[in-house]
């Protein structure tokens, strides 16, 4: 049976989570002393925040873990009706195999309403005696001052370019399929340190192929490859707008991008072109400004040239003086 490789190489200890050392180390000293208090881990989606999760109760509790260790996803249910339901029944009950405490994995908790976050930490606090809650969110500042108070917070931070590198040279390894240090290279690009999305977009282009090389990864991943991005806008800062034009055609063609998708790429592509800061910091605040304009429904392939169009007048401007 095919299985999703973010599961199947999903890490079961401590020691295997990837690029998170610091943290990696404070929980398994929670783990050998059998105590933890309240926690929170907080930062960016694909980082680690469940995997550690589930390889400290497994450490915890060993075989006993699927007994004592209960997820939920706050997204699913957002209400005060799941903190008085589900989660408080949970809590009140005693833990089994011999275990101090279970523990409640409370995953996306930054999703849950004001009410519902009031009401989960009179629940963290009455049932603390049998029942330890971990709670994983993006953003910290969506959870409430009470109980960022009663939790040891942990911030994850993006997964560094020779962890992943070295992790997905292991998977390429173990599936059999070969993979170009510019494939490598472009896969860090595509994922921006979320292992997840990392290893999903290596799993798609396997399907398609298996010796995988920078042009697959480009194709399957429904990113334009960042060179291409990036003549675009020199060809449109050196005065061509038909040709730039012709080449934003091309590259939505090609990958099948959105007009939020290139926007993206766009911003991360100034920092490769050889233009004066004060250019950068011009273009930059333009591209916030369209950006804007297509989350709010304008038609994007107006704004889209409209950002050209822009390009171009700068590159006139730096010509002039």
């Amino acid at each position: 049976m095919q299985e999703i490789w973010i599961e199947k190489y999903r890490p079961k200890k401590l020691d295997d989570v990837i690029g998170q050392n610091d943290i990696v180390d404070r929980l398994k000293s929670y783990a050998r002393s059998g105590n933890l208090p309240h926690l929170m881990f907080a930062g960016p989606a694909g980082t680690g925040k469940t995997t550690s999760a589930l390889a400290l109760a497994r450490e915890l509790y060993k075989d006993a873990w699927r007994d004592n260790f209960v997820e939920l996803n706050a997204s699913d249910e957002r209400g005060i009706d799941v903190v008085r339901g589900k989660i408080k029944e949970f809590a009140r009950t005693q833990p089994l195999g011999g275990a101090a405490f279970k523990i409640i994995f409370l995953d996306e908790a930054d999703a849950l309403t004001s009410d519902a976050q009031a009401a989960l930490r009179r629940t963290m606090e009455r049932y603390s005696s049998n029942c330890r809650f971990i709670l994983s969110c993006n953003y910290a500042s969506k959870i409430i001052e009470p109980i960022q108070s009663r939790c040891a917070v942990f911030r994850f931070r993006p997964v560094k370019s020779e962890d992943v590198k070295r992790y997905l040279k292991k998977i390429a390894d173990n599936e059999g399929i070969n993979v170009t240090e510019d494939a490598l290279d472009a896969l860090v690009h595509v994922g921006e340190g979320d292992m997840r999305k990392t290893v999903n977009s290596l799993q798609v282009a396997a399907a398609a192929e298996k010796d995988i090389d920078l042009d697959v990864v480009y194709q399957t991943s429904g990113n334009a490859r960042p060179d291409e991005v990036v003549k675009m806008l020199e060809t449109a800062l050196h005065g061509n707008f038909v040709e730039a034009r012709a080449l934003l055609d091309e590259i939505m063609l090609s990958y099948g991008l959105s007009g939020s998708d290139i926007i993206k790429q766009v911003h991360k592509s100034f920092f490769d072109i050889d233009i004066p800061d004060i250019d950068k910091v011009k273009l930059i605040d333009k591209t916030g400004e369209i950006e804007f304009r297509i989350v709010e429904g304008s038609n994007e392939r107006i704004q889209l040239e409209s950002l050209l169009a822009y390009l171009v007048l700068v590159g006139d401007r730096r010509e002039g003086v």
